[in-house]
């Protein structure tokens, strides 16, 4: 039975939700969805799709870019036992306490630079929501307000480098536009506009109602001396800056590939460790296992995306979606818009990978032909896939807050608010839609391309 790629592209759609919706295994539902209508459009000859699904996951599994994440998620789990993020956090608690919404905009602080030597989301959220939160909430400030900033600049780490999803992205196209190096230091700039346009709404909103962020105490901010406040915050700040500038700073100045910037990371991160004595035997264990599971979710959700991807390929759902958009008369920039808004709706529901997954390989066709700048496009893509950890109902930021928020929380006082920040974020896309070289201007600095 012959079926039209129109139909079948429908179909591949409708079941994908379909599962999702009912609570399988990404990786799992990626992989039967593929396997089901690969069967259907090769007229079931198993061994043609064995063949195919066989030699894209090769190809995967020999991609030398990919080597980065394990060593990246190792970094992260060393530095969240380190309690640099912490110690930080005391020091600037003091230092930025009296400004208007002070608190908050350490909150933000430390986010960033725990953002640029992580790049793992559920530590920040976590470790800021334990860390941050209790002491937001004696000194009065608004519970919408605390889930907001918390859950936000938490989310920084997914976009400011080292970011997983970055080196997932550069995996993914295998061009060199969007190479892991080049969404590096294409990121660095949006990611500080973004993490500013939190800063300036926290100011702006605590100036207006002092009373959604009052300051400390005169007698908490002279804890110290201001030689003191210096010298603790240069201590702190250092060390998580140095780390950044060894991963950072070895790639924008082509000392060493992405995947090289990693293993250096890495070991900065257990010299800090060191140094703080937070390095066990029993830390460096639960480290590698969870750096193992997480690195296998990872891959498997490659495997079961690329399987996916390659079948949707083929049965011309990408030619589809391709003509659907460039043939129906759509401006390029409300194709843009179209195809942002779905990565946006997708986000509310679908885990960021899986959006990555399915998209890509699509999208970025449909960039090529619109004449688009693929690093600028894909930069775009990336920071309407920020506000997946945000929107409900399935923001993991939210779920990653609420499990370790004060008493008194619920989900209503963080869905309200997070809507600021997310309504910041689509502002971040819009800047950086209309000044494309807030995204390119690093790349062609450090790389030339």
């Amino acid at each position: 039975m012959y079926f039209s790629p129109e139909t079948l592209t429908i179909g591949m759609f409708v079941t994908l939700i379909l599962f999702i919706t009912l609570g399988h295994p990404l990786a799992v539902t990626l992989a039967a969805v593929a396997t089901l209508f690969g069967l259907i459009n090769n007229g079931f000859e198993f061994n043609f799709l064995f063949n195919m699904f066989a030699n894209n996951c090769w190809g995967i599994m020999n991609n030398y870019v990919l080597v980065a994440i394990p060593l990246f998620i190792f970094m992260a789990q060393l530095l969240d036992k380190s309690k640099v993020a912490e110690k930080l956090f005391e020091v600037l608690y003091l230092v930025l306490g009296q400004i208007k919404g002070g608190l908050g905009l350490t909150v933000v602080v430390v986010c960033t630079v725990f953002a640029a030597t992580t790049g793992i989301i559920g530590a920040s959220v976590v470790a800021m929501g334990l860390l941050a939160a209790p002491p937001l909430i004696q000194k009065g400030y608004q519970k919408e307000m605390t889930s907001g900033i918390i859950c936000a600049a938490g989310t920084l780490g997914i976009l400011i480098p080292p970011s997983i999803m970055l080196v997932v992205y550069g995996g993914l196209t295998g061009m060199q536009a969007t190479s892991v190096g080049n969404l590096f230091a294409g990121a660095i700039i949006p990611g500080l506009v973004l993490s500013g346009l939190y800063m300036a709404y926290i100011f702006l909103r605590c100036t207006i109602n002092p009373s959604l962020g009052p300051t400390i105490s005169r007698e908490e901010a002279d804890k110290y001396s201001l030689g003191k406040k210096l010298w603790l915050t240069a201590l702190y700040l250092i060390p998580p800056m140095f780390l950044i500038l060894l991963v950072m700073g070895t790639i924008l100045f082509g000392v060493a590939t992405p995947t090289e910037a990693a293993g250096m990371g890495a070991t900065g991160a257990f010299i800090l460790a060191l140094a703080n004595r937070a390095v066990t035997w029993e830390v460096l264990k639960q480290a590698s296992l969870t750096t193992l599971k997480t690195t296998c979710m990872v891959m498997l959700l490659f495997v079961g995306g690329k399987m996916f991807s390659s079948v949707f390929m083929s049965i011309g759902g990408g030619d589809v979606v391709a003509d659907l958009l460039v043939a129906s008369g759509l401006s390029s920039w409300m194709a843009l818009i179209i195809m942002l808004l779905i990565v946006f709706i997708m986000g509310m529901f679908i885990d960021w990978a899986a959006i990555l997954l399915v998209t890509v390989p699509i999208f970025m066709p449909i960039c090529i032909e619109l004449g688009y700048d693929p690093l600028w496009f894909s930069m775009l893509l990336c920071i309407v896939l920020q506000t997946s950890f945000l929107t409900p109902p399935f923001g993991y930021a939210l779920f990653y807050f609420i499990g370790v928020a004060p008493e008194g929380y619920n989900m209503l006082h963080i869905y309200r608010g997070i809507i600021p920040f997310v309504i910041l974020q689509l502002i971040g896309v819009v800047i950086m839609a209309l000044f494309p070289g807030l995204i390119t201007w690093l790349p062609h600095l450090a790389f030339g391309t």
